[in-house]
């Protein structure tokens, strides 16, 4: 029974259709009553009378209305209860899979479609963590993805097939898949051996197939989300081949974005060759129209500053009307941000876009044991007085996994964030 009753929870969409549906019934029944014969009619509403005399020992208007209601009660739960295996008969036979659960999954799509427009920009890792946790809230999500990478297996798509890299494409995929836990295996599965696949990802190869058979990358992730039930859009910044330099502090420039961080000097700033890239059209439209846009977590020169130097992509964050949140890393990069703290970090976001790109930088507040700072990584120090001098709000929350205390955890993540964006709509 109260199974049945979750079909009329607020949201659903299914009270109009089935009130609908009653209105189509008594219609019916009152036409048929006048069709063949409506003394049927009166001859029923006798029998009532009766029924209620024998038991009741007199008449009693008030027992015949109990009886009248109970059974408009019990023809509103036939007629849900005929909807729903109606609903289900046609759903086993689409995505038998979700059958079992139809009502719990028509529930959270409707919940989840009315979450706020959010837009995410980065790449590496750190992307795809954040997107694991958010779809959780909104299936309103874009992820702007960094097309910068040129090592390993995208790396070497990228030069034997002159595609995007599709590495980071791929990561996000996965992270906002609603699918098999088979079908996300099959995507990160790496093969090995000696043979030519060896390094390469199922899911990179799958992309670049794709992308070979629409023509397009961007149709590629369109088609590739429908295979993995995405929850929400997956955008590359560009599609054009561009590659991603360093200037260091000491004048050098270190070419490739997986030389950048094994070059170990102070980077000054970077900057992407050719200079002027275009953004893709989708991009600009999700940062144009997203409630809330999240630069990172992920490495500051590698995995967000490509997207930011786009062309528009910029401009478009800067003239954007949403709350703009940077989560700053849990631990320094070594070789890319050493000694930073967080006002460095937001420091250098802001000396490569300018003023207006930072609403609120979100940092860890929990401890971080020794033991997760390896390779000389450290805990990011917050710096509260700078970044406020810069005009932005500091938030800080434990957002640290407890197996992994040098990342993010998703969930957290996602519960800072959503508050942030809940809070600033009031």
């Amino acid at each position: 029974m109260l199974h049945l009753l979750k079909w009329l929870y607020p949201g659903m969409k299914l009270k109009r259709w089935l009130l609908l549906f009653a209105v189509g019934v008594l219609m019916a029944s009152f036409g048929a009553a006048l069709a063949f014969n409506y003394e049927y009619l009166g001859r029923a509403e006798e029998e009532i009378f009766r029924f209620v005399y024998m038991s009741v020992g007199s008449y009693n208007y008030a027992v015949t209305m109990i009886v009248g209601i109970c059974i408009v009660i019990i023809g509103s739960l036939i007629m849900l209860w005929s909807t729903r295996s109606i609903i289900r008969s046609i759903i086993a036979v689409l995505i038998p899979d979700r059958s079992g659960r139809l009502i719990d999954t028509i529930y959270e799509e409707r919940k989840l479609s009315k979450g706020p427009a959010v837009t995410v920009i980065g790449g590496g890792h750190g992307l795809s963590v954040l997107l694991r946790g958010i779809k959780s809230s909104t299936s309103n999500v874009s992820a702007v993805v960094t097309v910068a990478d040129d090592g390993g297996s995208s790396g070497r798509l990228r030069e034997e097939l002159g595609i995007i890299p599709p590495g980071d494409l791929r990561n996000c995929l996965v992270a906002l898949a609603d699918t098999e836990p088979l079908m996300e295996k099959l995507f990160q599965y790496r093969f090995e051996g000696s043979t030519a696949l060896a390094g390469h990802s199922f899911g990179n190869l799958f992309i670049a197939a794709m992308n070979e058979v629409t023509g397009d990358m961007e149709t590629a992730l369109k088609e590739s989300s429908k295979v993995l039930a995405v929850k929400g859009r997956v955008i590359p910044a560009s599609k054009k081949f561009i590659r991603l330099d360093a200037i260091m502090q000491d004048g050098t420039v270190v070419e490739g974005e997986s030389q950048i961080p094994e070059a170990h000097k102070k980077i000054r700033r970077v900057q992407l060759f050719p200079k002027k890239v275009p953004a893709v059209p989708a991009a600009l439209e999700a940062i144009e129209t997203a409630d809330a846009i999240i630069l990172g977590p992920g490495s500051l020169y590698t995995s967000i500053m490509p997207n930011l130097l786009v062309e528009g992509i910029a401009r478009a964050l800067k003239n954007s009307k949403a709350i703009k949140i940077y989560i700053c890393n849990v631990l320094t990069q070594p070789g890319e941000t050493d000694n930073y703290s967080a006002a460095a970090h937001a420091k250098a976001i802001l000396d490569h876009t300018g003023r207006g790109t930072i609403d609120y930088v979100l940092v860890n507040s929990a401890p971080i044991p020794p033991q997760f700072c390896e390779g000389g990584a450290k805990p990011v120090e917050v710096d509260e007085d700078k970044i406020n001098a810069m005009g932005m709000g500091l938030i800080k929350a434990d957002l640290v996994s407890e197996t992994d205390a040098g990342r993010h955890d998703p969930d957290k993540l996602c519960k800072a964030v959503m508050k942030i964006i809940l809070n600033s709509r009031h």
